[in-house]
C-alpha cells in the first residue's frame, strides 16, 4: 500500500487541506460502529473514530472498509483520560502509552485511506494536570518522525479561549486543533477571537443541543428536541458556523453517524436502533450533495400528553388514564406507522459523562398504531400511567422508505392527585 500525502497548506490567511495535491474539504461524520456504506451513499467523504480498534473491527479493517467506499479516516488514538484515573505525572505510565500508540502508527501509517491522526478525545474534560498536553505533544512529535504524510490534531471539549491558549502553547507540534461544540457553537467566532488562535481547525463533533445545555423539568431531567427541531439545528449550524469560516475551518465531523444511548436512545444519533434514518440525516445529505431527498421523512409538528408538551413538567397520577397525541406533516399520512414506547429514565448514578458508556433504560411497554386519515394530521394513544417513578414516552413515526420522525416527553408519576 502507498500512503497518500495529506498536507495542511496556508495561502495568505487561508488554510486548505490537500490529499495528494488536490483540495479536500472534510464532509465527515463521527462513525464508530455505524454504516460506512451509508455515509458514502449520503455524500460524506470522511469519518473519524475514537480509537484504533472499536471492539468489532481492527484499525486496518476500518481503513480497508473506508477505502472500499471511497472515504478517508481521521484515525482516533485512544489517549488515557485523567477523569478515568490516569496520572500524567507517572512517567512510566506515560512512556508505556507512547510506546503502545507508536505500534499503531507503524501498523497503519501507509494505508491510503488514512487522512490524519486524532490524538485523544476531550482530554480537557475535568482535567487538572497540564502535563497531559506535554504527553499529547510528545505523541505528535513521535508521529511526525515516523509518518511525514499525515497531520496531527487533538479533540477538545468545547472551545474555551483559555483551553485553546493552553493547548496551543503546550502542543506546538500539532498541525491543527479540533473543537467539539453543540448548542454552544453559536459562540465559536467569539471564542476564537478571544483565544487569539489563528491556525486551522476542524469541528470534530457538532450537532443537536447537548443534554447538559437543555432546559430541564422540575425534577431535573432534560427536554429533548423533536427530530424536526434537530434537523433545523443541523441546517442552521452547518451553514452559519462551519461553512461560514472559509479561512480557518477545513471541515467537520457531524455527530453521530449511527446510534447511541446518552440520556435517551434518540438524542444524538442520526439513525435509530433499528437502522432507520432521521430527518437530520437527510439534511446532511442535502448539505453535502445539494440534492433534495426523494422521500422526505415526516415533519413532526407537536407531541403532547394530556395537552402538555415539551417545556412542561408533566406530572401524572399513578394508574390514571392519559392521552398522548402526535401531529405530523407527511405526503402520505395513511402509510405511516406509529410506535409508542414508555421507558424508565436512566438511573442517575448510571448517567454517562463525556460520552462514556451508558446503559439503555428499561422498557415498560410498547404499542403500535397505524396512520389514519385524521383531518388535522394527528394520531392519539390512550394509556394508563404506570407506577410511581420517572419515565419518558417516545413516539416513532415510520414511513415506507426507512425514515422515522421521533420525539419524547419526560414525565413524573406520583401517587397523589396533583394540586395547584
Amino acid at each position: 500500500m502507498r500512503a497518500r500525502k495529506v498536507e495542511l497548506i496556508k495561502q495568505k490567511a487561508e488554510y486548505q487541506l490537500t490529499v495528494d495535491g488536490s483540495p479536500f474539504y472534510i464532509k465527515g461524520a463521527g462513525l464508530e460502529l455505524g454504516s460506512i456504506q451509508s455515509l458514502a451513499d449520503y455524500g460524506g467523504n470522511a469519518f473519524r473514530t475514537w480509537r484504533v480498534d472499536n471492539g468489532e473491527k481492527s484499525g486496518r479493517e476500518i481503513l480497508d472498509d473506508a477505502q472500499h467506499h471511497g472515504l478517508m479516516v481521521c484515525m482516533g488514538l485512544d489517549v488515557a483520560r485523567e477523569r478515568h484515573g490516569f496520572d500524567y505525572s507517572d512517567k512510566k505510565a506515560v512512556a508505556a502509552q507512547l510506546a503502545t500508540i507508536r505500534k499503531d502508527i507503524l501498523a497503519l501509517k501507509d494505508h491510503p485511506a488514512l487522512l490524519m491522526w486524532g490524538i485523544g478525545n476531550e482530554l480537557n474534560l475535568h482535567h487538572k494536570n497540564p502535563k497531559v498536553w506535554d504527553a499529547v505533544n510528545d505523541i505528535s512529535k513521535m508521529i511526525h518522525r515516523i509518518d511525514p504524510n499525515h497531520p496531527t490534531t487533538t479533540m477538545l471539549a468545547g472551545a474555551e479561549p483559555a483551553v485553546i491558549k493552553l493547548v496551543s502553547k503546550r502542543c506546538p507540534d500539532l498541525d491543527l486543533l479540533s473543537l467539539q461544540l453543540y448548542g454552544d457553537i453559536s459562540h465559536l467566532p467569539r471564542y476564537l477571537t478571544k483565544s487569539g488562535y489563528l491556525g486551522a481547525y476542524i469541528i470534530s463533533e457538532w450537532g443537536v443541543t447537548g443534554h447538559w445545555e437543555s432546559p430541564c423539568t422540575g425534577w431535573d431531567r432534560p427536554f429533548e428536541a423533536t427530530s424536526s427541531e434537530k434537523a433545523k439545528h443541523y441546517q442552521q449550524r452547518y451553514v452559519d458556523y462551519i461553512l461560514s469560516d472559509k479561512s480557518h475551518c477545513i471541515g467537520s465531523f457531524v455527530f453521530l453517524w449511527g446510534q447511541k444511548q446518552e440520556r435517551t436512545p434518540t438524542w444524538y444519533g442520526m439513525f435509530l436502533e433499528n437502522g432507520e434514518h432521521t430527518e437530520s440525516a437527510q439534511v446532511m445529505q442535502q448539505l453535502w450533495t445539494d440534492q433534495r431527498p426523494p422521500h422526505p421523512v415526516a415533519r413532526l409538528i407537536d407531541f403532547s400528553i394530556n395537552n402538555l408538551s415539551s417545556g412542561d413538567s408533566i406530572r401524572l397520577q399513578s394508574n390514571a388514564f392519559c392521552s398522548a397525541t402526535v401531529k405530523v406533516n407527511h405526503s402520505d399520512p395513511v402509510s405511516l406507522q406509529y410506535r409508542w414506547e414508555l421507558l424508565k429514565e436512566v438511573e442517575r448514578q448510571k448517567q454517562s459523562d463525556g460520552g462514556d458508556f451508558e446503559p439503555r433504560p428499561e422498557t415498560v411497554w410498547q404499542q403500535i398504531t397505524q396512520g389514519t386519515r385524521h383531518p388535522n394530521g394527528a394520531e392519539s394513544l390512550k394509556f394508563k400511567a404506570p407506577a410511581n417513578g420517572e419515565y419518558r414516552l417516545f413516539i416513532y413515526v415510520d414511513d415506507r422508505h426507512g425514515g422515522t420522525a421521533t420525539a419524547n416527553l419526560p414525565l413524573l408519576v406520583e401517587s397523589l392527585p396533583i394540586c395547584d
